[in-house]
């Protein structure tokens, strides 16, 4: 489960971004008929799949080497993530791990040396533990054992140390160690007896700070003082009401701590806190939710974005002069993310993506304004031209209220030549879906379906008042949202009116299969992707990690002690029995968040009504795809499943899959 502020996501993290399809054979005839495009001109799934990812070192981290002026970064070029050192110089990659199973990802190098800190889980069961990249290019796990969750925390100021938290005493809490970054000795800091959850340490390693989300409308952030005898954490947000506080960052001076708090308004805005007075004042207002801030080492640059209608705008203030940092027209146009500053912070590396191209990384030189792009994500065989950029489209849904969403539209689609359509769910509860590339989606566009993904009610980004438009109501208007998308797509002339589907990962899966089941004959045919089925089982078997968010869980969704009857009532699988459309269902054997189970009992139990249902399980997977091969996979069975079962009358007929 992701958290992002107070927004609770039991989402499948970016699926607009991380799932694929595999090779397959395109197809024309009656389905090119059926638009009046001949989908043997579109491109294989491994065309939009051989894209490469790449990804920065932990903002906690180093990214740039002191030694050689590298960057550490997480590529999937090989199919499986692994860690590499970027020379910024030649734009040359060389690998630093070579995993060919488990995801390996990129965390900080060291500070006075070519060691590395990498972090990876077993084949998807978030057990993510903490290793070292040794120069001999051994790994030396920090945090072995079993069932042990652990994570990187930052480093000491004089680089001499890190800390990393670790659930290894206590399944459901996360203590806090320092470990010596030369003999990997190392000490309990705080032990967190409260199952609060650890968010920043100050530069100066004095001051922890705890979030405590009690509810999903209400939040409390804690500080401890490293130093005292008892490190008693300490509530420094005390309130009536409900109101969300979450920790940003420090300031570099370890002065202050900068948080968010929605109390002001609509918005989540950034705030500073006088570590010594307890004075607060504004720091960043805007119309929008600030989504992060952070600082360059010496503090001379704060980065701070917002979340601008789905897009993400950035802010490098120089506060030396006061002014925006501009960076070099030579940098293309799109959303910046993972700014990171060489030690001497006269270099800069950032990503920037768009939703028609992948996230590259960038370096700039702040002196003399050279500009590098370091990666090309795009595979080759790809014209950006032929790729669609998202559109923010709003429609009235049922009730009379504005829904906002991402619209992919296929450059054939028109009144003359309309094509099917697909509403696509976000995960939750509480997520949002954002503009960006989407390697799935373009995927899809290009087959000829047009991709319209909806920002229910209950969504975050639009207002504390409209994510909470759905608290213990899931299931009910939010579901309607979605069944007003399909109204809405279904009223467009460049739309296929006889062809409208439902997609989503996770709550978004949920979401789905509740569609099918409650909505009948609102879509034409599903793919639950991980989907919940049955909240009773889900809500009681969450993993022990999620300890510090069990409270904000149940107010979001109702504590099974005493809902379970309304958790009965919006589970699919307990209605199974009204879905007559077909039903595509994908799943991870090692998923924590939503057992094999779910997926194999809604499996069976629409199967039994004699309705189309194909079923993939993924045995090298947890919540999500980190593997290229089972992107491509799920995404070619996406479209082979559509092109059955959505686009004309194909799929009217079709037997039962076995």
């Amino acid at each position: 489960m992701n958290f992002s502020a107070t927004t609770l996501v039991l989402g499948l993290a970016g699926l607009a971004l991380t799932a694929c399809d595999a090779p397959g054979t395109a197809t024309g005839g009656d389905n090119a008929a059926a638009t009046g495009r001949d989908t043997a001109e579109a491109h294989s799934a491994e065309v939009f799949f051989n894209t490469t990812s790449f990804g920065m070192a932990s903002p906690s981290g180093h990214a740039f080497s002191s030694e050689t002026g590298q960057l550490l970064i997480s590529s999937d070029e090989t199919g499986v993530f692994n860690a590499f050192a970027l020379d910024p110089e030649s734009g040359t990659r060389e690998a630093l791990t070579t995993s060919t199973g488990n995801a390996v990802f990129a965390v900080s190098w060291f500070p006075a040396d070519g060691r590395a800190l990498v972090t990876m889980d077993g084949g998807g069961d978030e057990l993510n533990h903490v290793y070292v990249r040794e120069l001999d290019g051994t790994l030396t796990d920090l945090t072995p054992g079993d069932n042990v969750k652990a994570d990187f925390a930052g480093w000491t100021a004089d680089g001499t140390g890190f800390w990393v938290t670790s659930n290894e005493r206590d399944p459901a809490a996360f203590d806090l160690y320092a470990y010596d970054a030369g003999s990997y000795e190392r000490e309990l800091v705080f032990e967190n007896t409260d199952a609060l959850q650890p968010t920043a340490i100050s530069p100066d390693g004095r001051w922890l700070a705890l979030d405590r989300p009690r509810t999903s409308a209400d939040s409390d952030i804690l500080l401890v003082d490293l130093a005292s005898e008892d490190k008693a954490p300490q509530l420094i947000t005390g309130h009536e009401g409900n109101i969300a506080y979450s920790t940003y960052t420090f300031t570099p001076d370890s002065e202050a701590l900068v948080y968010a708090t929605n109390e002001h308004g609509e918005w989540n805005q950034a705030w500073r806190y006088e570590i010594e007075t307890g004075e607060q004042s504004p720091l960043i207002e805007a119309d929008w939710d600030v989504m992060y801030v952070a600082y360059s080492n010496s503090g001379r640059y704060r980065v701070s974005a917002i979340n601008a209608d789905g897009f993400t705008e950035v802010t490098v203030l120089d506060q030396d002069t006061g002014g925006e940092l501009l960076l070099p027209s030579s940098v293309p146009a799109g959303d910046l993310a993972s700014v990171r500053f060489s030690p001497s912070e006269r270099q800069i590396a950032f990503l920037v993506t768009s939703s028609t191209a992948p996230a590259n990384v960038h370096w700039v030189d702040l002196n003399s304004g050279e500009h590098r792009q370091l990666t090309e994500a795009l595979n080759p065989e790809l014209d950006p031209e032929e790729l669609v950029e998202a559109e923010i489209v709003r429609f009235e849904s049922f009730d009379g209220l504005t829904i906002p969403g991402i619209m992919y539209r296929p450059h054939e689609a028109s009144a003359d030549n309309p094509v099917p359509a697909l509403v696509m769910v976000h995960g939750g509860p509480g997520g949002q879906s954002r503009a960006g590339y989407s390697a799935m989606v373009q995927h899809l566009v290009d087959h000829g379906y047009a991709v319209y993904a909806a920002n229910n009610r209950g969504s975050s980004g639009y207002g504390k008042t409209f994510f909470h438009m759905d608290d213990r109501r899931h299931g009910e208007e939010d579901l309607q949202d979605i069944v007003a998308a399909g109204e809405y797509l279904r009223a467009q002339d460049w739309v296929q009116d006889d062809a409208v589907g439902v997609i989503g990962g996770s709550y978004g899966g949920y979401i789905t299969a509740a569609a099918l089941a409650f909505h009948p004959e609102a879509f034409d045919a599903g793919i639950n992707i991980f989907g919940v089925t049955n909240w009773v089982r889900t809500l009681e078997s969450i993993p022990p990690w999620w300890e510090a968010f069990r409270e904000a869980l149940y107010d979001e969704m109702g504590d099974p002690a005493t809902d379970a009857e309304r958790h009965r009532a919006i589970s699919p699988l307990f209605h199974a029995d009204n879905i007559v459309k077909p039903l595509l269902v994908v799943q991870g054997a090692n998923d924590p968040r939503v057992l094999q189970v779910e997926s194999d009992e809604i499996v069976e139990a629409v199967r039994a009504n004699g309705v189309p249902v194909e079923y993939i399980v993924f045995e090298d997977e947890g919540h999500g795809f980190l593997k290229r091969e089972n992107r491509i996979e799920a995404s070619n069975a996406y479209v082979d499943f559509l092109d059955t079962h959505l686009r004309g009358e194909a799929g009217i007929d079709a037997a039962p899959s076995e």
